[in-house]
């Protein structure tokens, strides 16, 4: 999708920033396996573990879905709180809203538009026969795929670093928030509230909202 010329660019995780679910354990949920793929989730968010090897491992979990449950996983999905209010007051000051997600595109192409996102990046599952394979197809979106994909969006939007903010939850996010000039850490594990630049404790994206003046001072 093209990227539009912008005044700052702020990126965010999905999974738990832009909503407060973990997509993967809506689909889980679907093959009974919910429980065992949310205890992994958890422990790569925590950086405990490699997380495309745990990635891999939790969509194996997810063979045999049929794509006919997507509507109903994102019928559960629940957009945080303040993220309308956040991405309307970005696009008023002039900036682009990136989300870029370790989740999949087969639910994030249906929210984000829905809630005002300009780009967006995740992983594609692999289908046959109407059925999830258990398999990632391409590359998948880790650390350092996030960080680069920040870095590529300002450069497209012609914005410089240090007009750029990342927000984010997991440890899977702290190479992308280490990219960005400002990195939040918002209803994060304890290891990423540790190496943010600023926390944001309350589960409410609009907070965000009066850091987007350091990004203006910038300029």
């Amino acid at each position: 999708m093209p990227v539009h010329a912008a005044r700052f660019l702020v990126v965010l995780d999905a999974d738990s920033t832009l909503i407060r679910n973990e997509v993967i354990e809506l689909i889980a949920d679907e093959a009974g396996r919910g429980a065992e793929v949310a205890a992994a989730t958890d422990a790569a968010m925590r950086g405990e573990v490699d997380f495309a090897s745990s990635l891999r491992s939790r969509v194996n979990a997810l063979a045999g879905v049929h794509i006919d449950s997507f509507a109903r996983v994102r019928a559960r999905i629940e957009p945080t709180p303040g993220v309308r209010e956040l991405i309307d007051e970005v696009h008023r000051r002039g900036g682009l809203v990136g989300v870029v997600s370790g989740g999949f595109h087969e639910i994030l192409d249906v929210i984000a538009p829905e809630l005002g996102v300009d780009v967006w990046r995740a992983n594609r599952l692999t289908v046959a026969d109407g059925r999830l394979n258990g398999a990632v197809d391409g590359e998948i979106v880790d650390a350092q795929a996030k960080a680069d994909t920040l870095r590529s969006w300002a450069s497209e939007a012609g914005v410089d670093r240090r007009l750029t903010f990342a927000i984010g939850d997991g440890a899977n996010d702290l190479v992308m928030m280490g990219a960005a000039a400002l990195g939040i850490a918002f209803n994060a594990k304890p290891a990423v509230r540790e190496r943010a630049d600023i926390v944001v404790g309350t589960v409410d994206l609009a907070e965000v909202i009066a850091l987007l003046p350091v990004l203006e001072q910038a300029r």
